[in-house]
């Protein structure tokens, strides 16, 4: 894949959905078999460098830039499943490198009024992602007439997230909501990672966190 944008990064289309169409003369030939009625077809602009897919596993073998991929700055995110709903707690806290850019941050982000998601990893990654998300879980309302189900909304944003593995995303994240099968907690990274489970920590800080549970959560059933 091959595209002819120098600056891609200073398009003021990038990552909308009219960016998606902007390619060279060969975009037609090569992805007429693509079916772009499905939002997981959606193709997004990487680098214009060769070999993409070596180019993070490059930076962070370089002393000199192997900083720039070090996105653990303590970000904790947990989720909780009872039986009554789920509890999400998160940390508020941007950081840029070792400067303190924000202590008002909503690692909380809302998909529709059933769903939400959580943000750890590379800030602007998380929410790219999950606002796309956001848009599919609407599409298939309208289409289909009812909410979209936790699991299939999971299921899509992994979907999305493994076409990029190893392309450099940063993204630690649980989709959780409630829909006819009751409360769900899903965590999703960016190697296109599912889970299911009833409590998760997700970011640099969970390895404390997960500390903390397995001393004091209690192990009774739900």
């Amino acid at each position: 894949m091959h595209f002819t944008n120098n600056d891609f990064l200073d398009d003021v289309l990038f990552g909308t959905s009219e960016s998606f169409n902007q390619y060279d003369n060969n975009f037609n030939d090569n992805f007429s078999g693509l079916n772009f009625n499905n939002s997981n077809d959606l193709i997004f602009k990487l680098a214009n460098c060769d070999e993409n897919e070596k180019f993070i596993d490059r930076l962070k073998s370089d002393k000199m830039t192997k900083k720039i991929t070090d996105f653990k700055k303590g970000t904790t995110t947990l989720g909780f499943v009872y039986k009554e709903g789920v509890i999400i707690a998160v940390d508020c806290r941007a950081t840029m490198g070792s400067f303190i850019s924000s202590n008002q941050v909503r690692k909380v982000i809302e998909i529709n009024d059933y769903l939400l998601g959580t943000m750890a990893g590379g800030a602007a990654d998380c929410m790219f992602w999950e606002r796309r998300l956001a848009l599919w879980a609407k599409i298939y309302e309208l289409r289909n007439g009812e909410k979209v189900p936790v699991s299939a909304a999971s299921q899509c944003l992994a979907n999305m997230v493994t076409q990029y593995k190893g392309r450099g995303l940063s993204l630690g994240t649980m989709v959780t909501g409630w829909d006819k099968d009751g409360p769900q907690l899903y965590y999703i990274d960016d190697d296109g990672t599912r889970l299911r489970g009833d409590v998760f920590s997700v970011g640099s800080g969970s390895t404390y966190a997960y500390g903390v549970l397995d001393t004091f959560l209690s192990k009774k059933p739900k």
